[in-house]
C-alpha cells in the first residue's frame, strides 16, 4: 500500500483528486511506533503532523504529580494529530504516546502549509475537524462540573463504543480498545479507585464486563439509563 493509498482513507483529505492525494504522498514519510513509545512530549517543538496509517494513539496532558488526563478518546487508523503546533507555532500542547505498535505518516510543517494553501477544501476539512475537537473540549469541562463520576464513565464508554468496536452476545457491544482501570481514570477525570467502584457498581448488575482490558456493554439500553 502507498502513502497515497492511506492518504485516501483520512477523511481531512476527502475531495482531493487521485492525483493530488499521491503529490502529496511524495512528501510524507512512514515511521513505526513500539507500544508505549512516545511521538513527542508537551512542551516540545511541533515541526509535523501525524497521521496514523495503523494502530492506535493516545493524546494526554500530565501533572507535576503525574497524574494524566486523556484528551481525546483513542485514535486510530485514519485520524490525524499534532496540527496546532503547525498553525501557531507554539511548543506541543500535550503528550502522543502509541497504545500499540502504530504506523504513522508525518508531514513536515512547510510541506504542509504549502500543500494547505494550494488545497482550499483541505483547509476546510481541517477546521471541521477542530470544531467537532472544540465542541468535546467544552462537553469534557461541563461533564466535570455537573455530572457524578459514574455518570462520566457512562457518557465516555459509550463515546469509546462509537469508535471501532464489534457485536458481542446479543444485544451487547464490545468496545475494541484494551483500557485497564488507569486508562478509563485519565479519560474520565478521576482517581483508579473511584473507576474501580464504579465499574463493579455496572459489573454486579450485570451491565458491563471487564476482562483482560477488554470492555463489554451488556445491555447498553439500560446502562444509558444512568445518564438521566
Amino acid at each position: 500500500m502507498t502513502a497515497g493509498d492511506v492518504l485516501r482513507q483520512v477523511p481531512l483529505f476527502a475531495g482531493l483528486s487521485p492525483s493530488e492525494l499521491d503529490s502529496l504522498g511524495a512528501l510524507v514519510r512512514l515511521h513505526r511506533y513500539a507500544a508505549g513509545e512516545i511521538i513527542f512530549h508537551e512542551g516540545d517543538e511541533g515541526t509535523a503532523l501525524y497521521l496514523i496509517e495503523s494502530g492506535e494513539v493516545k493524546i494526554v496532558r500530565g501533572s507535576a504529580e503525574g497524574r494524566e488526563v486523556v484528551l481525546s478518546p483513542p485514535l486510530g487508523p485514519g485520524d490525524f494529530f499534532g496540527e496546532l503546533a503547525l498553525f501557531d507555532d507554539a511548543p506541543r500542547s500535550a503528550d502522543a504516546a502509541a497504545k500499540e505498535t502504530s504506523r504513522l505518516l508525518i508531514l513536515e510543517r512547510q510541506d504542509f502549509r504549502r500543500f494547505v494553501a494550494a488545497h482550499p477544501q483541505v483547509a476546510l476539512n481541517l477546521l471541521r475537524a477542530l470544531s467537532r475537537r472544540l465542541r468535546r473540549t467544552d462537553e469534557l469541562v461541563a461533564d466535570a462540573a455537573f455530572l457524578d463520576v459514574r455518570a462520566r464513565l457512562v457518557k465516555r464508554l459509550f463515546e469509546l463504543a462509537q469508535t471501532p468496536s464489534q457485536a458481542g452476545p446479543p444485544g451487547s457491544v464490545v468496545i475494541t480498545s484494551r483500557l485497564t482501570q488507569s486508562d478509563l481514570a485519565n479519560m474520565v477525570g478521576t482517581t483508579r479507585e473511584s473507576i474501580n467502584k464504579s465499574l463493579q457498581y455496572y459489573i454486579k448488575k450485570g451491565l458491563v464486563r471487564h476482562e483482560r482490558g477488554r470492555l463489554t456493554l451488556l445491555n447498553p439500553a439500560r446502562l444509558r439509563e444512568d445518564l438521566f
